[in-house]
């Protein structure tokens, strides 16, 4: 019998069947794919990485980079404007930001900057950018005085909320604003404004108001006179004195004060020498003889 030929089995090997299937899974094409260059990669940079001259060198190119942006001029800032302030207050602006210009926008620490302006007594509120042209701009808004304090450190200017403005030295530099003396009359400036309005027929008169124990006011016209008003409903008692000087003259009179602190029984004061001419009627009327 003639010898057959073997033939081959075409049969695939078991791992050649097993690698086969395995690169049939979808989940093993993408990690062959995608993850095996990732993790080549990763641990290539994570072995240059480790000398520590190749970390010093991604670490000066971008700080040279870095410094090259910064340093365009397009990012230079060259001068600062201050718009909103008075003289004196723009002038301490300045002196408060001594920033070396020309400066790169990116040294800028803008809102440390503002709040250091806004720290100012007589700024009420600053905003600070870098406009077109280069321009370091300081918005300010000042806060206005509208009365005169006077307390143990001398006479201070203060807002409508009471807050400082700055120091007055001398009473005849603001005749236009109100002056309140006493404990806690900073913190009741409306109430102050309120009477000083109240108060208008009486302006030419007028010298200040004082805060009396921290819970009622006195108001003080010239020849030494006052008007002591009550705790509360200040403002009415305030305007019936007005309208008793209207119809009679009253503060005209030798009164020293008007007591209005118990509504239900105001008390005039009256000076020593109408006292004792008083008396001197009285006696007179009395059939009693004068000295």
């Amino acid at each position: 019998m003639s010898q057959m030929s073997v033939r081959p089995d075409p049969a695939p090997s078991r791992l050649k069947y097993r690698m086969e299937r395995l690169m049939l899974t979808p989940l093993f094409r993408l990690l062959l794919r995608f993850g095996l260059p990732f993790f080549l990669t990763f641990s290539l940079a994570t072995w240059w990485l480790s000398v520590e001259g190749n970390r010093q060198l991604i670490v000066d190119t971008y700080t040279e980079l870095r410094s090259d942006v910064e340093s365009r001029p397009e990012f230079m800032v060259n001068m600062m404007a201050v718009d909103g302030a008075s003289d004196l207050v723009a002038e301490g602006v300045r002196e408060l930001l001594p920033v070396d210009f020309p400066v790169s926008s990116f040294d800028l620490d803008l809102e440390a900057m503002r709040e250091t302006v806004a720290s100012l007594d007589p700024v009420k509120s600053a905003r600070l950018y870098v406009r077109q042209g280069n321009v370091l701009q300081v918005d300010i808004v000042e806060r206005v005085p509208v009365v005169l304090w006077r307390n143990d450190r001398g006479l201070q200017l203060l807002d409508d909320e009471g807050v400082l403005v700055g120091p007055a030295f001398l009473r005849a530099d603001w005749p236009e604003l109100p002056l309140i003396v006493g404990d806690g009359a900073n913190v009741r400036v409306e109430e102050a404004l309120d009477l000083m309005h109240a108060a208008a027929p009486l302006a030419d008169r007028l010298r200040g108001f004082v805060r009396m124990g921290e819970r009622r006011w006195d108001v003080v016209l010239d020849r030494d006179q006052r008007i002591m008003l009550p705790e509360t409903g200040a403002i009415e008692a305030l305007e019936r004195v007005i309208a008793m000087d209207q119809a009679v003259d009253m503060l005209e009179r030798d009164i020293v004060g008007i007591d209005l602190r118990l509504p239900a029984r105001p008390t005039l004061r009256m000076t020593d020498g109408a006292v004792r001419e008083l008396l001197r009627i009285r006696a007179i009327e009395a059939g009693e003889p004068v000295e």
